[in-house]
């Protein structure tokens, strides 16, 4: 703004960063603007450098980026970039995409940092078995007045199952339950949702040990290595299930024993007395 023109501000930033320009557009009139940043990007070439790109942080992004498009490849600069921002989350995202916008590059922020409408994440760590040397594992609870708070007790695993490419559900099983005949999952918030996983349907127990002894036995994977394995596991989602809007519910709950252990033990008499103390027991 302390420039007498737009063309005047691009010429200064190139000359300032002709390696790095990405050009704002939007601050006057967006096409125009895209116009004025062509002019630079051809000053650009003269003296070797390239115009990387131009950002639209304002109006319908999705018809501007396709009039921007269409005003670059016109005058050669196909590789060039069109970035976004604007208060961008997954949603916007999503639609721009239907829409058609030719927008190459994201600029999330806000809505990336602070979380937005889910802030925070709570975990709690809670004791499920215990033992002391040369001893048997002895499962653990911790009590409350309410269920949903109750601990769930066993040496515990969690299993994904997949067919026909998709994931169909994941089991939190004790490992030494017997899941030959297959597995039905109990959802532990309704119990009458349950679903049943054949023996021959493909799976995975997903939980590793990083440490052993005190000693680190987990080879830690690359960054590029976990991004793959980001992406392969959201495409194996159902499209229902990744839906912004109306998703599926993803099947997650208790292998059929362990839901069935959960309330038996905490019904037990010795266990009923000690309820109120709200601590964790030995079973």
């Amino acid at each position: 703004m302390s420039f007498d023109t737009e063309l005047e501000a691009f010429e200064a930033y190139a000359d300032a960063m002709p390696n790095n320009c990405v050009f704002l557009v939007d601050t006057y009139d967006t096409l125009e603007g895209v116009r004025h940043a062509v002019q630079i990007g051809r000053h650009l070439r003269e003296r070797g450098h390239e115009m990387a790109g131009i950002r639209l942080d304002s109006g319908d992004l999705a018809y501007l980026s396709i009039e921007a498009r269409k005003i670059l490849d016109a005058a050669g600069f196909e590789k060039t970039a069109i970035v976004a921002s604007n208060d961008l989350d997954e949603r916007i995202i999503e639609s721009l995409k239907d829409q058609g916008a030719t927008i190459a590059v994201w600029g999330v922020g806000t809505k990336l940092v602070t979380g937005h409408d889910q802030s925070a994440l709570g975990g709690v760590y809670k004791m499920t078995a215990i033992r002391k040397p040369g001893e048997k594992w002895r499962y653990t609870l911790k009590l409350s007045e309410q269920t949903l708070k109750i601990s769930t007790p066993g040496i515990l695993q969690v299993r994904r199952y997949r067919s026909d490419g998709h994931f169909t559900g994941d089991a939190v099983y004790d490992i030494n339950a017997d899941l030959s005949t297959g597995c039905t999952i109990v959802d532990p918030l309704d119990p009458t949702r349950r679903k049943h996983m054949s023996p021959r349907t493909e799976s995975t127990d997903l939980l590793e040990p990083i440490f052993r002894g005190g000693k680190k036995i987990h080879v830690t994977p690359s960054l590029e290595s976990s991004r793959s394995r980001t992406h392969e596991q959201l495409a194996a989602l159902h499209p229902g299930i990744r839906r912004f809007t109306y998703p599926h519910e993803y099947p997650v709950g208790l292998e059929m024993s362990l839901h069935e252990l959960k309330p038996a033990s905490s019904l037990r008499p010795e266990i009923r007395r000690r309820r109120h103390e709200k601590k964790q027991v030995l079973l």
